[in-house]
């Protein structure tokens, strides 16, 4: 955050153009491919320092959802339209009768994605998500839950 924020403030708002982001893809479940899941992000049209807050939704084929807030963080290449980004997201996790039992509610999911931006200022990627309660739910397991996807943001 010193190295590329500070010059101009490190976490003063700077606006953004609203991104919307979409992906789909396998459901990962104690190492087993379980379903598969369709995730929807809005990334919000202002970031502080490097972070942008972000609101996401999730349905997955078993019928659970996870709904949460949080913050992304974009790194981009000095030249050439490459990206990672990083992204931290509280949530409530909603299980259906058929899905994994994840022991709470409350799920973080942390992400890493990685991807190239279009000369139309689109952007593709493929991504890691890992959902996990950090251990909130002790004595009960937390297993976590992964998602690997094919993302596409505009």
């Amino acid at each position: 955050m010193f190295i590329n924020h500070c010059d101009r403030g490190c976490v003063k708002p700077t606006v953004e153009a609203v991104r919307h982001v979409a992906s789909a893809g396998a459901l990962i479940f104690e190492a087993d491919s379980i379903g598969g899941e369709a995730y929807y992000r809005y990334d919000a049209p202002v970031s502080f320092g490097p972070f942008r807050p972000t609101v996401g939704i999730s349905f997955d084929t078993l019928g659970d959802v996870w709904v949460g807030i949080g913050a992304v963080n974009e790194f981009r290449t000095s030249h050439g339209p490459g990206y990672a980004e990083l992204s931290f997201i509280p949530g409530w996790w909603m299980r259906s009768a058929d899905g994994p039992v994840l022991g709470y509610p409350l799920e973080f999911r942390s992400g890493i994605e990685a991807g190239f931006y279009r000369e139309s200022g689109a952007r593709i990627g493929v991504s890691l998500d890992h959902r996990s309660n950090g251990e909130l739910s002790y004595p009960v397991p937390n297993p976590g839950l992964e998602t690997v996807m094919v993302r596409v943001g505009r």
